[in-house]
């Protein structure tokens, strides 16, 4: 059993959550991630790491409620227990020799880039950060960036908070302005990271992508989280569990990504239904 230390709501549907977990928390690094069960009968969920502490212990997640073992898990509170949480599993993000890096957040996504750009700025590296949401209430994690960022832009769609437009907008705007990076690093929804890639590609900046498909067991043996690379022509499974979650951009093949991100939806739909009158019954 592992304990919830702290539990703060970041937005009506977004929740950060320090969790007691010394094994985890002597090992994590940015990039990676790891899997929990709410109970005993609970699904296998995926979160990326969102921080830790090695002296208290604890590793972050921050989570959007949107299937039934979110919804579980945001019922829980501060001093409550998650049954499992296992980690860190996948490969930490590479940042080795790089001087100029631009990270691009959005929405939740947000949550995984930070510990990326804090890693950056601790190492020396001048970082850009590019964060995005859909509205000002939907903002997250702002003065964390600040202090992790040389240059932070903030985007939201409706303009209601920063600059109005979306990040691929922003990331443009600066290298058709002549800005340098050694890696742009995009975490976020899956057309947020292609549209990335396209801005890219004519400026010939690599382009690292943190993917997050479908996920049971965290090991590669289900192969229930595998994505298509093409490469040189070729077309390479890997699997993000323990091949990622980080991949080259340029090789990702996104439509099919996405159009695997889709195929639980409506499962996924039906069963936070499910729970949410379970949960109002008791």
């Amino acid at each position: 059993m592992f304990r919830i230390v702290k539990k703060q709501r970041l937005t009506p549907t977004v929740t950060m959550m320090e969790i007691e977990a010394p094994l985890v928390a002597k090992k994590a690094q940015p990039g990676q991630f790891i899997i929990l069960r709410v109970d005993k009968d609970g699904e296998r969920i995926p979160l990326t790491i969102a921080g830790y502490n090695r002296e208290e212990e604890t590793v972050r997640i921050i989570f959007q409620v949107v299937g039934s073992t979110t919804e579980m898990l945001n019922k829980k509170e501060a001093g409550e227990f998650i049954e499992d949480f296992v980690g860190p599993l996948g490969v930490a993000t590479d940042i080795g020799g790089l001087k100029k890096v631009c990270v691009v957040g959005g929405g939740v996504g947000c949550a995984i880039a930070l510990p990326i750009a804090k890693e950056l700025s601790a190492s020396g590296a001048e970082v850009t950060s590019i964060i995005g949401f859909r509205s000002g209430e939907n903002v997250i994690l702002e003065e964390e960036f600040v202090k992790s960022s040389k240059k932070l832009v903030l985007m939201t769609d409706d303009g209601s908070y920063g600059q109005k437009g979306n990040v691929t907008a922003a990331l443009k705007e600066l290298l058709e302005a002549g800005k340098k990076f050694d890696r742009i690093i995009a975490i976020g929804p899956l057309v947020m990271m292609k549209f990335v890639v396209d801005a890219a590609k004519p400026y010939g900046v690599p382009v690292t992508v943190s993917m997050n498909p479908i996920m049971i067991d965290g090991t590669g043996m289900c192969g229930g989280c595998r994505l298509t690379l093409v490469r040189n022509g070729e077309r390479i499974t890997k699997f993000a569990c323990v091949d990622g979650p980080d991949f080259n951009g340029y090789e990702v093949d996104f439509d099919e990504a996405m159009a695997r991100s889709g195929f639980y939806k409506g499962f996924e739909k039906r069963e936070r239904e499910k729970n949410c009158r379970l949960l109002n019954a008791n």
